[in-house]
């Protein structure tokens, strides 16, 4: 006999919570030492000028200033310019 064994089990799985991951402080916003610029699994967005990237991958201004977005050789890049 023909069966469907297993029709709807993906809607027994819980629902999580999302992570809020992404950009937090865009270009031109002005950031204070400490402060998360973007956060991210994998390193989509690599330190830069005045940032440093923690162990899980999230890029912060290590100085206060403005964020800068800056694209070289396909590698994007996250600097804070200090006033």
């Amino acid at each position: 006999m023909a069966h469907v064994k297993s029709g709807g089990a993906t809607r027994q799985h819980a629902q999580r919570a999302g992570k809020r991951l992404g950009v937090k402080i865009f270009g031109g916003e002005s950031i204070k030492t400490g402060q998360i610029i973007v956060r991210q699994r994998g390193a989509g967005f690599h330190p830069g000028v005045n940032t440093d990237k923690g162990r899980d991958f999230t890029v912060y201004a290590t100085a206060s200033g403005n964020v800068k977005y800056r694209k070289l050789n396909g590698v994007k890049y996250v600097d804070v310019v200090t006033k």
